[in-house]
């Protein structure tokens, strides 16, 4: 016996799997749009926690009495630890100004960072993106305030 179909049944069987397809490309944009937001929002974040992080460098090498320019390390750790680890410590850069001046006769103090970069957590979004410097000065005004609680005494946690 021979079986006819109706009109309708053989439009419904050549639309078989359509709508998988059509989610399958939705979802593609979808979730592509929803991951690219994501990283955005971290790249937004550590720019803050990287603008916050001059201003608590420049801050603490003002107000904390460093004897020697080369041992920033704690100062450096806390400015790392402000962007929530986005920046390594040993990007960060405090100079002293002018070149060469001691605790008793510095002027001003800038903190800045100097060539971070944040790599996306995603595989596909694989361009790193730029951290400015963000270079924050302040007048050398509370010198020798050695036993200042705000004062790191050792490297980050």
């Amino acid at each position: 016996m021979v079986q006819i179909l109706h009109p309708c049944a053989r439009r419904r069987s050549a639309q078989r799997g359509v709508a998988a397809v059509e989610f399958a490309i939705v979802a593609l944009l979808f979730f592509t749009l929803l991951l690219g937001i994501m990283e955005f929002g971290r790249w937004l974040f550590v720019l803050n926690g990287a603008n916050e992080a001059t201003r608590l460098g420049a801050r603490l090498a003002v107000v904390c009495s460093i004897e020697d320019a080369d041992d920033l390390t704690g100062i450096r750790a806390r400015m790392s630890d402000m962007t929530g680890g986005g920046v390594p410590a040993d990007r960060m850069v405090l100079d002293y100004a002018p070149a060469g001046c001691t605790v008793d006769n510095c002027r001003t103090v800038t903190a800045r960072i100097v060539g971070a970069q944040l790599t996306p957590h995603i595989p596909f979004f694989g361009i790193p993106f730029p951290i400015p410097e963000f270079p924050t000065s302040l007048p050398r005004e509370y010198m020798n305030s050695a036993g200042n609680p705000v004062c790191p005494v050792a490297p980050g946690p």
